[in-house]
Formats: C-alpha cells, structure tokens, sequence
C-alpha cells in the first residue's frame, strides 16, 4: 500500500509535508537493508503499518507550536517521525535503548530535513525534563509504562486535552489497564476503515493517573 492512503485521511497536507511522507519508504528501505529495524512484510505495507497507524494520534490531538513530547522506545522512529511531519513546531525527543535503531532515526530525519526532532539512544528512566505528552507504540504493559516514565508529565496543561500518555495498542486491555480509573480507550477501526486497524487502539492516560 503506498503513500496515498495517508492522503485519503489527512488531505490538508503542505507540499512540504507530502514530500516528507513520500520520501520516507525510500529511506527505510535504505536503511533497513543495512540495519533490520521493520520487517521486509512491515516495509511493504510501511504506509498502513507504521506511518498511518502512528498518525492516529493526530486525529486524538492537535499538538501545539512549542509543546514537548517525547516517543518512548521508539524503535526506527514510530510514532515519533510521523507526528513530527505533521507538527514541525512541535519538538520530538525519540528514545530508544538500542543504539542502531537510534542511528537509523536520525538517518530518517536527516534525509527528510526535519529540525524538530531530537533522537537519543538512552534508557527513558535516564531522561532529563518534563513532556507535554507521552506518546509510544506497545513496548510494555501499561504498569511498566508507567513506572518508567514517572515524574516525566508537566503537570500544567495546555492543550484541550489533560497532558498524559497516549498508547498505540492492540487487543484485549481490560486486565492491563484496570487500575487506571481515568483512562480512555479508542478503537482505531472507528477511524480507519482498513482490516489492520480492527484490533487497534489508543489508549489514553491523563496526567493524574491512579496505578
């Protein structure tokens, strides 16, 4: 599936934007021969998989010029790099424990000359400063998540939504995420029509979690 499917649902993209987000299977492909960090079945259906399915926390949330949100275990750059094409005036720190999966990061960014993103091959206990948001895509269960981001949440909000995390996610939740009275949990499939998002969500965490 190629870059158009983006475009069915974010049609309001710049030029720029579209240049950015076409260019992006050829830098992954690139760089995936030489460091294997997506799947070859995942590179194929990069689009659908990764860019899109990262874009779905823009339909949740309109970042701010000058917020600060950082992508915890980012692997090759998802959510991070997507979201950073559509939000350029709002900074993106990637973290990653894995120092190649950081190189390629970068790599991506470099290629696409996009300035608001920070990438850092660190462990995100280890990360300085305080974030709008938390943004990841499954890379552990929600009490883990939450541990290894404590303190990290500004506790002033400026959005229209409570600063919190928000979690790409997939299948049944109901025992991860019980202890969480104020989470919000969105099924992807109410927003993209495709089959690979019938099992998806968004799990959303404002600020002043209980867990």
């Amino acid at each position: 599936m190629d870059y158009t499917i983006i475009y069915k649902y974010f049609p309001d993209l710049t030029d720029l934007q579209k240049q950015q987000i076409e260019k992006l299977q050829h830098l992954y492909q690139d760089w995936n021969v030489k460091i294997n960090v997506v799947s070859r079945k995942d590179i194929d259906e990069l689009y659908l998989r990764h860019v899109l399915h990262s874009m779905a926390i823009a339909k949740f949330i309109k970042f701010n010029p000058g917020a600060k949100v950082l992508d915890v275990g980012t692997g090759g750059g998802f959510p991070g790099i997507p979201l950073a094409i559509l939000y350029p005036e709002t900074h993106f720190t990637l973290v990653d424990a894995i120092g190649k999966k950081i190189k390629v990061v970068q790599e991506v960014v470099a290629g696409l000359e996009i300035e608001n993103v920070t990438a850092v091959n660190s462990r995100v206990e280890e990360i300085k400063g305080q974030f709008d948001f938390i943004v990841s895509r499954a890379v552990a269960a929600m009490p883990t998540f939450t541990h290894w981001v404590k303190g990290k949440i500004k506790k002033k909000s400026e959005h229209e939504r409570k600063n919190g995390i928000l979690y790409l996610k997939g299948g049944d939740l109901e025992e991860e995420l019980r202890d969480y009275r104020t989470v919000e949990i969105y099924n992807l499939s109410e927003i993209f029509e495709e089959e690979f998002f019938e099992t998806k969500k968004l799990v959303y965490l404002p600020v002043k979690f209980k867990g």
